[in-house]
């Protein structure tokens, strides 16, 4: 089966796909679009919105459920934990992630600076380096969570690539500085080893 998958440049969204499928062995057939004319998104999903996934009689969008499809269609190696509780968990932090954590920067990049957008993003920091706290990943061994977190916490490690000019990954970048011995540093470097399909 082939998979193909749209995509446009510097998309965190895209990133957990690439994450994912990289994980799991599962070749992906990259389609680039461009930012401003997003019209073979639309032609193929019905919306703008990248990540979108076409395989078979299968399309998908929206990168959590990518992700899920992929979990199902290819189970091993897997990305969530065989205890159904330590499953939960990690379920409900990604949840969690998608619904709560990221409409702080998307407000600030919507809107402007806001100092109490801002402080809560400060503090979610100190969540995530708990959350290392004795582990390597975020939840013991590499998985959902890392691949749901890290292509918005790697900008507060790696900062802005080239080229990248997204008033979201500003945000990202100018409201998460790091403490020069804040485990999410060494975990942004081990995530971004994995592979990439």
């Amino acid at each position: 089966m082939i998979v193909r998958v749209y995509r446009i440049p510097f998309s965190t969204n895209v990133e957990r796909i690439a994450l994912a499928a990289g994980h799991k062995g599962v070749p992906i057939e990259w389609v680039d679009v461009d930012s401003g004319d997003r019209s073979p998104v639309e032609e193929v999903s019905g919306q703008r919105l990248v990540p979108v996934l076409v395989a078979g009689s299968d399309v998908l969008a929206d990168s959590p459920r990518i992700l899920d499809w992929l979990e199902e269609r290819f189970p091993e190696p897997p990305l969530l934990p065989a205890d159904p509780a330590r499953r939960a968990e990690v379920r409900i932090f990604c949840d969690w992630f998608n619904r709560v954590w990221k409409r702080a920067p998307n407000a600030i990049a919507d809107d402007g600076p806001n100092e109490a957008l801002a402080e809560d993003m400060l503090e979610h920091l100190h969540l995530f380096e708990a959350l290392l706290t004795g582990h390597d990943y975020l939840f013991g061994a590499f998985g959902l969570a890392d691949i749901t977190a890290f292509p918005f916490l790697k900008y507060a490690a790696f900062g802005l690539p080239g080229g990248d000019d997204e008033l979201f990954h500003r945000a990202l970048v100018e409201h998460m500085p790091l403490a020069p011995g804040s485990p999410l540093r060494a975990w942004a470097n081990r995530v971004d080893s994995h592979p990439r399909s």
